[in-house]
């Protein structure tokens, strides 16, 4: 079975962001071939849902994932974390990251 899951954290970081921008059907999440270590993620907000995507649902924030991203998303789970007053960001739980490049921008699965 496939999934993709928010921490609480998460889905109140976007649905604020949603709120904010004033539209959205939700959080869209993707991966692409990128950095030194092959892929990195992508993190937009869903505006349609395509025939290709997936979609979850996550303490009632829709994730939206197209298929072809899917084989390196499954089972992950999106935290918000506020490292500090200048840092703050979405931080991926992926269990299919096999290794991940020294700034952590991107990953090998």
């Amino acid at each position: 079975m496939m999934k993709i899951e928010l921490t609480e954290n998460a889905a109140n970081r976007v649905n604020t962001m949603l709120q904010q921008r004033g539209s959205g059907l939700g959080l869209r999440l993707g991966t692409r071939q990128a950095g030194c270590s092959g892929f990195e993620y992508t993190v937009d907000y869903a505006d349609e849902i395509r025939d290709e995507d997936e979609v979850f649902e996550s303490h009632g924030v829709r994730v939206i994932v197209d298929r072809g991203s899917m084989p390196y998303l499954n089972g992950t789970t999106v935290d918000y974390v506020r490292m500090n007053a200048l840092h703050e960001g979405f931080e991926f739980h992926n269990p299919n990251v096999k290794n991940m490049c020294g700034c952590g921008e991107s990953f090998t699965v």
